[in-house]
């Protein structure tokens, strides 16, 4: 087999593409992302529950900073997702001190770091255990005819997005996916834990990304068809459907519920009729990688095709400049949102 490419922007849009052009992530407070948690700690517990803003940091190495702080193995540290380095982000991060006190936080003489509380909790944060993240971006140097934009951001605003994992899921020039095929094709061995989880989570994303593109390009990614699987907004709750009765074509319409693609591994795909066929034709080359993350023991699971973006606002501070607000649900992705504006140039990659 031919090495594969991965071109990210070559993956359908869902709206004609605007002509807008700006630059995002200039400086790290452009963009601007706080976890919100959903509950609240229970101020005891062996578990540290710390609430950290970071600079410039990425999530896992934050994690291990503080594990080596606190003198406890990696596996100690747990946080609910992974954030950007390259932005100001809020999220949460617990460490695992059975019978130990807390060490000095504040000591730990890291400036790209602020603790904005630390308490205690009787459980570890686990992935995913997020009620959603809040953005705020500011993109600079703005290009293109502010009626336009404003048109769409409305369309956004009452239709949603693709749910797209974008190029923060893939690692730098995509390379997370070519080590995939490394290990899944030619049956190189990844020793690192850490990394080959990273790997699988690539692999199961673009597949779901090669199957929301087809249902794109069939204009259906956000409608229900025959024999789809249905996921409830703002939960994993998953149900079958044979026929598209009114009842579903209104909650469909009021972004209550949506249809899924699939995040690669073992057991069904709850599909039938005609969202099975064109899932099994999206992914018909694709047959060593899904063997070989159910080989892994990846457990199949469904994803929303389509992500809505709560509570968008945006405003103009200056001639060329447009800031952005709006709230997504765990897992989803600013950059998904922005891909359907226009094109948007950050420092470390070409375009999203």
């Amino acid at each position: 087999m031919n090495k594969r490419s991965f071109q990210l922007n070559e993956l359908p849009h869902a709206f004609p593409q605007l002509r807008v052009n700006a630059e995002i992530r200039s400086v790290p407070e452009d963009f601007v992302v706080d976890e919100e948690l959903g509950f609240s700690p229970t101020a005891e517990g062996e578990h540290a529950f710390l609430h950290i803003q970071k600079r410039g940091r990425n999530t896992e190495d934050v994690a291990r900073a503080l594990a080596r702080h606190a003198a406890v193995p990696r596996k100690a540290v747990s946080y609910a997702g992974l954030k950007d380095r390259n932005a100001v982000t809020t999220q949460y991060f617990s460490v695992h001190l059975p019978g130990k006190d807390d060490p000095d936080w504040l000591d730990m003489g890291d400036s790209s770091l602020e603790f904005l509380s630390i308490t205690r909790h009787r459980k570890k944060i686990k992935r995913g255990a997020l009620q959603g993240n809040d953005f705020r971006l500011q993109l600079r140097e703005f290009n293109g005819n502010r009626e336009q934009t404003e048109q769409r951001l409305t369309q956004i605003k009452h239709n949603g997005v693709p749910n797209y994992f974008t190029a923060q899921r893939f690692g730098h020039n995509a390379n997370n996916l070519y080590c995939v095929d490394e290990m899944l094709l030619n049956g190189k061995r990844v020793k690192d834990r850490f990394k080959r989880n990273i790997y699988f989570s690539s692999a199961r994303s673009w597949l779901f990304n090669l199957v929301l593109a087809e249902r794109i390009r069939c204009n259906n990614w956000n409608k229900a068809i025959e024999g789809d699987s249905m996921m409830l907004s703002g939960s994993r709750s998953c149900f079958h459907i044979d026929a598209i009765d009114e009842e579903i074509r209104k909650r469909v319409d009021e972004l209550d519920i949506s249809p899924t693609g699939p995040l690669w591994g073992r057991g069904s795909s709850m599909l039938t009729a005609e969202a099975e066929k064109i899932e099994t034709a999206s992914l018909s080359e694709w047959q060593s990688w899904k063997q070989g993350l159910e080989k892994a023991g990846q457990q199949m699971a469904r994803r929303s095709l389509r992500m809505p973006v709560a509570d968008l606002s945006w405003d103009w501070p200056e001639e060329n400049q447009l800031q952005l607000k709006f709230s997504l649900l765990p897992g989803c992705y600013a950059t998904a949102v922005l891909r359907e504006l226009g094109t948007f140039i950050e420092p470390e990659r070409k375009q999203i």
